[in-house]
């Protein structure tokens, strides 16, 4: 009996192997496809750049994102004092910010986060979190040197409330507005912000436009039993400026994209709206920001362009048959908007 117990064994141990083998074969050809829905060989080749410089600090919790940029230090009048006001984490600084950002009362108090979280670089100032107010939240004061050549060890994010960091995609179809999410995608927010004093943007443009096809219904929602896809939902377009330099930025909050989502496609400048709630694509790209609902119009106006067929890495898609440009600008709303 025991040879034979063995002989069991081995068999099932080889048709698990077998079973393990065929489901990571199956996961790379579904990375595969999805990469190449949102990926042409042209642009899944990044620019040089490395995002080893990168640290982000802070995770997503209940109450949204709560990320910061290390090694920044934001400047800005203090309606906190951090030698007085301590907290163990980032985090914790950061929701002490958009405590003081409910909307509920006007414009924040608070726009900004700056915090000592290095327990041996900051030495006595360990924990310190200073909350402070700028006076331009889309072009905020930062230090990029310390005066007395140390490195500097703070960590700082943004927090935009009601109305605030709001910017537009302008068209000659009309203007895209887009609500960033500097506390999710910090480093991304603040590459836009880069780019948003240049009083043009050479080379942004959206030069792929798929509709939503018989897959999605008007609202964005997935119709039972369609397929995903193609046409799949999306325009997609480039965020490099020319003469701007454009450094690989790194992967950051990654949510369940919905109709409306603005995200970043692997390390930029490539980026797409999505037209509709795509959840099939798992959590795969950071979501930068979101167009305002009334404005998603104009998204679907590109969407419907005329366009030519082409095939990116396999893969059926439809590309405009003439690039729409597009214009970087401020918008300015009030917080009872």
């Amino acid at each position: 009996m025991a040879p034979r117990k063995n002989i069991e064994s081995n068999t099932v141990l080889a048709n698990r192997l077998v079973l393990l083998f065929v489901f990571l074969a199956s996961c790379g050809l579904a990375y595969l496809f999805f990469s190449a829905v949102t990926r042409s060989g042209s642009v899944s080749e990044f620019r040089a750049g490395s995002t080893s410089s990168f640290a982000i600090v802070g995770e997503k919790t209940g109450g949204g994102c709560c990320r910061g940029v290390e090694d920044l230090e934001l400047w800005g009048s203090a309606v906190k004092w951090g030698s007085d006001f301590k907290f163990n984490t980032s985090e914790g600084c950061c929701n002490a910010c958009k405590a003081m950002c409910t909307g509920k009362d006007g414009p924040c108090l608070c726009d900004s986060w700056v915090f000592c979280g290095n327990r041996e670089n900051c030495g006595s100032k360990f924990g310190e979190c200073w909350l402070k107010k700028q006076k331009d939240s889309l072009a905020p004061q930062r230090q990029d040197e310390d005066p007395f050549g140390e490195k500097i060890t703070w960590t700082s994010g943004l927090v935009f409330g009601k109305g605030e960091g709001i910017i537009g995609f302008e068209t000659e179809h009309g203007t895209i507005q887009i609500k960033l999410f500097p506390d999710c995608a910090p480093h991304t927010v603040a590459y836009i912000l880069e780019l948003l004093p240049l009083h043009h943007c050479a080379g942004c443009e959206l030069y792929r436009a798929e509709s939503r096809g018989q897959s999605w219904d008007s609202e964005g929602n997935h119709i039972k039993n369609a397929g995903f896809g193609p046409p799949y939902a999306l325009i997609q377009g480039t965020l490099e400026a020319q003469g701007t330099p454009f450094h690989k930025l790194p992967l950051e909050d990654c949510p369940l994209l919905r109709r409306g989502s603005v995200a970043l496609i692997g390390s930029g400048p490539e980026f797409f709206i999505s037209l509709a709630d795509h959840s099939e694509w798992k959590q795969e790209y950071t979501v930068f920001g979101s167009v305002l609902p009334e404005d998603m119009i104009v998204a679907e106006k590109i969407a419907a362009l005329p366009t030519l067929s082409d095939v990116w890495n396999n893969v059926n898609v439809t590309v405009l048959k003439k690039p729409v440009p597009f214009l970087l600008k401020r918008i300015n709303k009030s917080s009872q908007d």
